[in-house]
């Protein structure tokens, strides 16, 4: 079972890396670009004051990520947003190691096949220094979630930092990882 929980960490060691090294030319087994960690943000700025909604969303997306979420608060008050200072605006996770490997196998081998009319992920969302960002407008595409049980659907941010020098090389990681860019 557990060997087949991180098959992404196995197969990044043993194929990946030798074919990155020989497709690039990197000379040494550290030169090879790898995930660093994986970031997931979900805000809910629009819940405001129902507590139970916040711990709902908050659940469910601890589910999604494997990890405990770390709740976020709103640093300043905003009067034209109805936001006090220290309301509950969001929540986040940082991934690293094997629920790093293990969420981005389920990401782009269950969680992506299941958007609606997906064609693939644009190869334009990386910031020059070798990181993709990318959104997902429902949580629901994920298999931990119960359509039943969701209050609302929520969409959240996925930033994946990586090890790699320039956006070439990070993309030329993720294609071997599996993702489905669209061109």
């Amino acid at each position: 079972m557990a060997e087949e929980r991180y098959r992404l960490l196995k197969a990044y060691k043993e194929e990946i890396v030798p074919a990155l090294m020989k497709e690039r030319g990197y000379k040494n087994v550290n030169e090879v670009p790898a995930l660093n960690k994986i970031v997931l943000n979900m805000r809910m700025g629009d819940i405001k004051d129902n507590s139970k909604s916040i711990s709902a969303a908050v659940k469910e997306f601890e589910s999604i990520c494997g990890q405990k979420a770390l709740v976020t608060k709103a640093k300043k008050s905003v009067a034209n947003f109805k936001l006090r200072e220290g309301q509950v605006v969001g929540a986040k996770v940082t991934l690293r190691g094997k629920k790093m490997y293990e969420f981005f196998d389920k990401l782009v081998s269950i969680a992506l096949p299941r958007v609606r009319d997906f064609r693939g992920i644009s190869s334009k969302s990386f910031d020059g220094r070798g990181n993709y960002a990318l959104g997902i407008k429902e949580h629901i595409i994920f298999p931990e979630i119960s359509y039943e049980l969701v209050e609302k659907v929520r969409g959240f941010d996925i930033d994946i930092v990586t090890t790699a020098k320039s956006d070439d090389d990070a993309k030329a990681l993720l294609v071997k990882l599996g993702m489905p860019f669209k061109n």
